[in-house]
């Protein structure tokens, strides 16, 4: 059965599908449940500070991929200017904490409705467009945002960034001036995100993103508003990304304008090339995997972007997919394989 036919099978569902489709939300719910308190409890096993922050920059930017990935995998539109999104979420974050100092869920809540605006706004003219223009046009756009926060030096600080750090007051109990409470939290909303699109892309306008994605004009055809839906998980996808900029603003301190330029969406495009986009978990292990390559190439040579690009040729030419899919697949054909044998 292809996608578009489960899709439409998914308005037939009978009770027994609805109580399996249940069934693997308590099961997402569970494995997010465990992850959490695995990841929340590495500081008590160890002392490393490196390997906290690892974890953290894997948060924010794990967000940032796999909201990439709601785009690119699941709706088949390859956005160059997602990046913008990470940045706008970073300095909006930023700007409310040292000019109205509020407190920092209602920072983060304002950061993430200053999003939903700026990407509906860009969105309603994106999303109308064809593939490569699409693509470009997106990166004009965060071309646009990364020149004004370089224009607006009284503003965005310019070049230099937000300088004098981020205040952190207390909320709840919770301080995030103490770097493993910064942690926890980050991990938290690692979780939870992940948790929301997973939702997301299982839930039935998940695979109404999948229908669009294999034929928008069958979609269309069978009664499906194609540009409300690619809208939607447009603006869905910066509000995850913007997380992922609060969370790396809330790390780092402050916020840059490497943090809106053109090179972050080329890093979360090549983090789906590493992990893969037709696993949910592919652009976690693309993440994991682009760090771990940052952190390791840079210790011996100054040339590390010689060595991302024959990796990049190696999954491109060799694999010819991401690392996840490529397990995913050699595990479903080993099981058919199997069954066949039977």
């Amino acid at each position: 059965m292809t996608e578009l036919e489960a899709g439409r099978a998914g308005a037939l569902a009978t009770p027994r599908d609805a109580a399996s489709a249940w069934r693997s939300r308590y099961l997402d719910l569970a494995v997010a449940l465990i992850a959490f308190v695995a990841l929340a409890s590495l500081p008590l096993f160890t002392g490393s500070k490196a390997l906290l922050d690892f974890v953290i920059r894997c948060s924010a930017y794990g967000l940032f991929a796999t909201s990439l990935n709601l785009l690119v995998g699941y709706t088949g539109l390859t956005s160059f200017g997602h990046g913008m999104f990470f940045g706008l979420g970073a300095y909006g974050f930023g700007l409310i904490m040292q000019r109205l100092s509020v407190p920092i869920p209602v920072a983060f809540v304002a950061s993430l409705a200053i999003t939903a605006i700026a990407a509906t706004i860009i969105g309603a003219i994106c999303v109308r467009l064809k593939e490569i223009y699409f693509a470009f046009v997106t990166l004009a756009f965060q071309m646009l945002i990364h020149s004004t926060i370089l224009s607006w030096p009284s503003f965005t600080g310019g070049d230099q960034g937000l300088r004098g750090g981020i205040p952190r007051p207390a909320f709840l109990g919770i301080d995030l001036s103490n770097h493993v409470h910064l942690y926890v939290m980050s991990c938290a909303l690692l979780i939870l995100g992940l948790l929301a699109m997973r939702q997301i892309v299982q839930s039935p306008f998940g695979f109404t993103l999948r229908m669009i994605r294999d034929n928008a004009a069958r979609a269309s055809f069978l009664g499906i508003d194609v540009y409300r839906a690619k809208l939607t998980i447009f603006v869905l996808a910066a509000l995850f990304a913007s997380m992922g900029g609060m969370v790396m603003a809330l790390f780092v301190s402050g916020a840059y304008p490497e943090f809106a330029y053109w090179t972050i969406s080329g890093e979360g495009i090549f983090i789906n090339m590493l992990g893969g986009v037709s696993t949910f978990l592919g652009p976690m292990v693309g993440t994991v995997l682009l760090l771990l390559l940052n952190d390791t190439v840079t210790r011996f040579t100054e040339y590390h972007g010689i060595v991302l690009g024959i990796v990049i040729l190696f999954f491109a030419l060799g694999l010819r997919k991401g690392l996840l899919d490529f397990v995913a697949e050699w595990v479903a054909h080993r099981r058919d394989a199997g069954e066949g044998r039977d």
